[in-house]
């Protein structure tokens, strides 16, 4: 995590950083791991600076871009006070595709804009550093992409249903750049949106989430969410553990919901496996999308452990137990998939300089997720300055 921070421009700091979403959300928590498992106070810093700069460099249009300043269209002052408030980029190599440019369905892999579920791994993020630094402005600004990503990225009929959250969007929010609309992205907001709220209950003045998180809950019942992608499977899993941290004696709809997600997450694991993608040669292959379901796996013991825990609650189920007694066998895969990759890591190997960046950080937050994996019980105020 140290080579990471001074490849991309992070400590010491350059002029232009190599910032990408994605990757600094998982960075954020690996760096706050750190610091509580160190307490070097390094880690910590470089957790702050790296919240700073990101929101300073992909809160803004792009250098090659005619449009300057904040993508939310505020003055200086004001953009920084309140810096997620127009979205954060991706962080692609390519500027966005233009209003009439075809579209290129490969090149569109590389070119910039929104992505929700970037936004939504931010928003964890933030709420992440919120209960380790004690500061409320970080969930504020969580709050703030999650008002302003949900009114622009949900996608409604002729009539004005809501039927999805878009898949992609441009970086000013005002038009989708790929109509279709993500598999678990509805599910993956509203268990965000309800973590910044987790996080909140006891602060006054933040704006509710009520109102989105009824509409993303409807979009997500009696939905199948079975992938055999590996970084699909291990955010299913990343989703159904803060669930099972949230979910407090709620509604049966909601342990439902979570009895889904569980489904989904032993039907994919039983198809990947079947499929023995797994056995190919890992120049076929591609690090990070494993090692997301390597840190999935690994929430695997801390679901069980909830339901152990709180087995008198109402939603404590016989089906939530068979599920979980069915999926504790494959966090053994954790192991084998971070064997697998670590000496890739070591080597530098094209294959993994390729996603050097996302591969070194996934492979750390793999290693050990606590960070990552848990929500927090409110923001802390007891902590070091």
């Amino acid at each position: 995590m140290s080579e990471f921070a001074r490849r991309t421009g992070l400590s010491p700091a350059t002029q232009n950083p190599r910032r990408y979403l994605w990757t600094d959300a998982f960075a954020v928590c690996n760096f706050l791991e750190l610091f509580q498992q160190t307490a070097e106070r390094r880690y910590r810093c470089y957790a702050i600076e790296l919240i700073e700069q990101v929101q300073q460099v992909l809160g803004r249009y792009r250098d090659d871009d005619l449009r300057r300043g904040w993508i939310s269209g505020l003055d200086e002052e004001r953009g920084r006070c309140h810096p997620t408030l127009g979205g954060l980029r991706i962080g692609k190599l390519h500027r966005e595709r233009g209003i009439n440019e075809a579209i290129d369905e490969r090149l569109e892999w590389d070119r910039d804009g929104q992505y929700f579920h970037y936004l939504t791994k931010w928003m964890h993020a933030l709420c992440r550093a919120a209960s380790i630094t004690g500061d409320s402005d970080y969930v504020r600004w969580a709050g703030e992409l999650a008002h302003g990503s949900f009114r622009a990225f949900v996608r409604r009929s002729a009539s004005g249903e809501v039927v999805g959250v878009y898949w992609k969007m441009s970086t000013d929010l005002s038009r989708p750049l790929v109509p279709a609309v993500g598999l678990h992205d509805a599910l993956d907001g509203l268990i965000t949106f309800w973590e910044i709220q987790h996080a909140m209950q006891d602060h006054a003045g933040f704006d509710d989430l009520s109102h989105a998180n009824e509409t993303l809950f409807a979009l997500c019942q009696n939905k199948d969410w079975t992938t055999d992608d590996p970084l699909g499977l291990g955010g299913l899993l990343f989703d159904a553990c803060r669930l099972c941290q949230l979910l407090r004696n709620e509604h049966q709809r909601e342990i439902h919901l979570l009895e889904d997600v569980l489904q989904a997450c032993l039907s994919g694991l039983t198809e990947l496996l079947a499929s023995r993608y797994l056995d190919q040669p890992t120049t076929h292959r591609l690090a990070f999308r494993e090692l997301g379901l390597a840190i999935g796996l690994g929430a695997l013991p801390m679901i069980a452990e909830a339901i152990e825990r709180d087995g008198s609650r109402s939603w404590d189920s016989p089906n939530l137990r068979r599920l979980i007694d069915l999926l504790l066998p494959y966090e053994s895969l954790r192991g084998e998939i971070i064997d697998l990759w670590l000496p890739h890591s070591h080597h530098r190997d094209e294959g993994w300089t390729v996603h050097h960046d996302i591969n070194d950080v996934m492979l750390a937050t793999a290693m050990i997720p606590t960070m990552f994996l848990f929500v927090a019980n409110g923001i802390r105020t007891d902590t070091t300055p």
